[in-house]
């Protein structure tokens, strides 16, 4: 790594206006340098094959191709570029699943100019930087109902998702190809680990705790 050189960095995230005010703050930073911008997952896997950066600033949540999987396939064919998730979202499922794709680094998009030039730097250095939400949602114990979940099988959850969508029994057996005594067996099952008496109120509890994709 040449320190006299800028950093070369790819700006990626699918609002025009968060890309601008990123071009805006690395213009004005003269130890890094703009190659490229892209505004999803697939025109950042493009650019980063054509301008070889050496630290991306990814958005998470974009159309077509997710930051997540952008990430995965970058650090697989280039692991020497470094990318930092830079997003609104806090929850722990997305800062574990960008971190297991390959991120060095996970921040917030209310950073300041100062602590995303050092988390760039660092980046660049191969040295990781997390929000300060980032580490607690990692290490926040899991809620109640969370726990409650864990203890569903791949069948059950697969059902109780079917019931967010609002499919009555037949239908949820037409759809998974199992017969409606065993739908009725699954959703008993459900009730009884996630504590609650009906449909309505499974259906709720996974709402509100985003229990199912």
């Amino acid at each position: 790594m040449n320190t006299n050189q800028p950093i070369r960095v790819l700006i990626v995230d699918d609002h025009a206006m968060v890309r601008k005010g990123l071009i805006s703050f690395l213009k004005n930073e003269p130890a890094l340098e703009l190659v490229g911008e892209a505004r999803d997952g697939r025109e950042a896997i493009e650019a980063c094959e054509q301008t070889k950066p050496d630290v991306i600033l990814m958005d998470l949540v974009m159309p077509e191709l997710g930051g997540v999987a952008a990430t995965r396939t970058i650090h697989q064919r280039w692991p020497g570029v470094q990318v930092i998730a830079l997003t609104s979202f806090q929850e722990k499922e997305l800062v574990q699943d960008a971190l297991q794709a390959g991120a060095i680094g996970y921040l917030l998009k209310n950073v300041s100019g100062e602590e995303l030039t050092e988390a760039i730097r660092q980046a660049h250095s191969g040295r990781p930087t997390l929000a300060p939400e980032a580490v607690q949602a990692l290490i926040r114990p899991p809620s109640e109902a969370e726990s409650l979940a864990a203890d569903l099988t791949r069948r059950e959850q697969e059902v109780l998702g079917l019931l967010v969508k609002g499919m009555s029994n037949p239908e949820i057996a037409a759809c998974l190809f199992i017969s409606r005594a065993t739908v009725k067996v699954h959703i008993s099952n459900i009730l009884s680990k996630l504590g609650v008496s009906n449909r309505a109120e499974a259906i709720s509890l996974a709402i509100k705790n985003k229990l199912v994709r």
